[in-house]
């Protein structure tokens, strides 16, 4: 038998195809066995690829999980960014929530013609991490999250050339279990970044969601402002809006749709 499930592929934080971060977003009827929602991620092989179930609880519009190609994670930004472009664009409507594992109740709404997603910040503290400053082939101040997402570790550089010309050991770098992001001031944002999560199956992230619930508060303290701009400074690249509101970062930003069809599941 042949199960047929609707199929997304989008560009998250991106206003033109090949840009942005990819992700895949598959509508479910009900949620698939954990061994085949991780096959479905290592076949797909982005950064991730997002599932959603209708949310029966009462709790939200839907269930939402994120699959790297070797890994469920607790939080993905640009995934839940691309599910609600499109059940918005599907089902229409301004508004959409998200019930996830671990990460609580997440929304998306529009902004014009992007929208704006809503997620948990975490905050860092500093932290001494020579293993993954040797890793990256620097030396500077680490930071590392006591709140919000875990396994989160901020390296503050000096500017945006630095942030450039980064060039990892991802073998040592894969052995670190974080998600390692570079950060200094942009040329032309408020912050630019970095993100490398090779521990996580994904070495280098093109644009990530959950990095910037970090980097908003992060830049916020030090540049005195709850309004920003970032830049990822990835071979892909992307721009988002960041916006402090309570214990929430509102990340901005459009999406593209690559590809619309149907994922074929036999067995």
């Amino acid at each position: 038998m042949t199960k047929t499930i609707p199929y997304w592929h989008v560009d998250a934080f991106a206003s033109a195809p090949f840009g942005g971060n990819q992700a895949a977003v598959l509508v479910l009827d009900e949620w698939l066995p954990d061994d085949v929602l991780q096959a479905i991620g290592e076949e797909n092989n982005f950064a991730e690829t997002a599932f959603v179930v209708r949310d029966e609880s009462g709790g939200a519009d839907w269930e939402l999980r994120w699959f790297t190609p070797t890994d469920e994670v607790a939080l993905c930004g640009h995934a839940t960014l691309a599910s609600g472009h499109v059940l918005l664009t599907r089902d229409g409507g301004e508004r959409v929530t998200f019930r996830t594992r671990k990460a609580g109740v997440l929304e998306v709404v529009r902004k014009g013609d992007a929208y704006e997603l809503a997620l948990p910040i975490t905050r860092v503290e500093p932290s001494s991490q020579p293993d993954l400053l040797a890793a990256l082939g620097f030396r500077g101040e680490t930071f590392l999250s006591y709140e919000g997402a875990e396994q989160t570790a901020i390296v503050l550089m000096k500017d945006e050339d630095e942030i450039r010309a980064l060039a990892p050991d991802m073998t040592a770098l894969g052995k670190i279990d974080l998600m390692a992001i570079c950060t200094a001031p942009g040329d032309d944002h408020d912050a630019v970044s970095r993100v490398f999560v090779p521990a996580w199956g994904v070495p280098e992230d093109s644009v990530t969601g959950s990095a910037h619930a970090a980097l908003a508060p992060f830049w916020s303290e030090r540049l005195g402002k709850s309004e920003m701009t970032a830049h990822q400074a990835s071979a892909r690249g992307g721009d988002l809006t960041m916006r402090l509101e309570g214990d929430r970062a509102w990340l901005g930003g459009p999406c593209v749709t690559v590809v619309e069809g149907s994922f074929y599941l036999t067995g």
